[in-house]
């Protein structure tokens, strides 16, 4: 279970404050042709620059935008608990200690030792040595498993909402493979890699998704396929092909599947497989038809601040790496409450 901030410190504080300059540098852009710096006779302007570091900066927002939402959580957990222990006339540790007596599980020395040959591997230290730092540390996850159900009851009462905007970037993916109704009230934009393993483990948490929100939500392909992985190119060329005949998701589901079969051989005994049109698929694939769009994706990406796989848009807000299913779940429902008709800004 996710710990509650309140009983975390607040992240990054310093962060906010010495990026809060930058953000106000790049949103004063009135006099774009403003000369900021020069070399020689070369006169570097402030739209120069601007459009240079466009990139850095809309991941920079995105994080801004996570320390705020994060600080306010805490700061709502805060008030709603140390509102509870007022009216109970306690102080907040006696009101939690109160709250939790009977319920958090006392962890023994045999849990310790459980938890421990589960999960050990080589390198490990033997367990007489962490024993005591193990105990302790299952201890204190289990206090605040029973804290943080103290504060979901708060929150029921009291349910909080956050005001501040969330930054959103514009994705061009009309035309690429989606999943749900154009109309949709959010949309997944998913920038992927087939080669790419974190891309192959958040899978499941993307078929959660679908499963749960059902027409609520539409999920767009797009490429990234990184220059690290030998096949990733190949394979994104191949999933377009696939499209061509209206087969680009079982094509994507099978791809991710097996990894281990992406050179150009394997992606044409793929299409065979599936029962596409094989001299077609073999044309477009040799032809490298679709290498061009696939490109166009990679430069999409790099401009908006890409520099991994997975990274995702949802209407528009960043959220980067093979994240659970409460990540996606998280801003989807945030989307869906404060705006329910949303879902325009990452679609065209």
């Amino acid at each position: 279970m996710q710990i509650s901030p309140i009983f975390r410190p607040l992240r990054a504080t310093l962060a906010i404050v010495i990026a809060a300059p930058l953000l106000c540098f790049s949103a004063a852009n009135a006099a774009g042709d403003t000369v900021v710096a020069t070399v020689g006779s070369h006169k570097i302007t402030e739209s120069e620059l601007d459009a240079k570091i466009k990139p850095e900066m809309s991941a920079l927002e995105s994080k801004i935008y996570d320390l705020k939402h994060q600080a306010l959580e805490s700061m709502a957990d805060e008030y709603l608990i140390e509102q509870a222990a007022k009216k109970a006339n306690l102080s907040v540790p006696d009101y939690l200690k109160k709250e939790m007596e009977g319920k958090s599980t006392k962890v023994t020395e045999a849990d310790a030792h459980k938890y421990y040959d589960q999960r050990k591997g080589p390198g490990t230290p033997p367990f007489d040595q962490i024993k005591s730092r193990l105990i302790a540390a299952l201890q204190n996850q289990s206090d605040q498993e029973e804290r943080e159900k103290v504060l979901a009851s708060l929150r029921k009462d009291e349910p909080l909402k956050v005001l501040i905007k969330a930054p959103r970037i514009e994705v061009a993916s009309a035309g690429h493979p989606s999943v749900g109704p154009a109309n949709a009230p959010v949309t997944v934009v998913e920038f992927s890699d087939f080669q790419c393993p974190f891309c192959k483990r958040v899978e499941p948490s993307l078929k959660q998704v679908r499963d749960k929100y059902g027409d609520k939500v539409r999920l767009v392909y797009m490429d990234f396929p990184l220059p690290m992985h030998n096949h990733a190119l190949d394979a994104a060329k191949a999933g377009r092909c696939a499209a061509e005949q209206g087969k680009f998701w079982p094509y994507h589901d099978a791809m991710f599947a097996d990894q281990s079969k992406l050179s150009p051989e394997d992606l044409k005994n793929l299409a065979k497989t599936l029962g596409l049109d094989t001299s077609k698929f073999n044309t477009c694939f040799d032809q490298a038809k679709y290498e061009a769009g696939v490109r166009a994706d990679m430069n999409q990406g790099k401009a908006l601040g890409i520099d991994g796989t997975p990274a995702f848009f949802i209407n528009g807000r960043m959220l980067v790496g093979a994240q659970p299913v409460e990540s996606f779940d998280q801003m989807i429902d945030e989307e869906l409450a404060n705006n329910p008709s949303a879902g325009k800004q990452a679609r065209n």
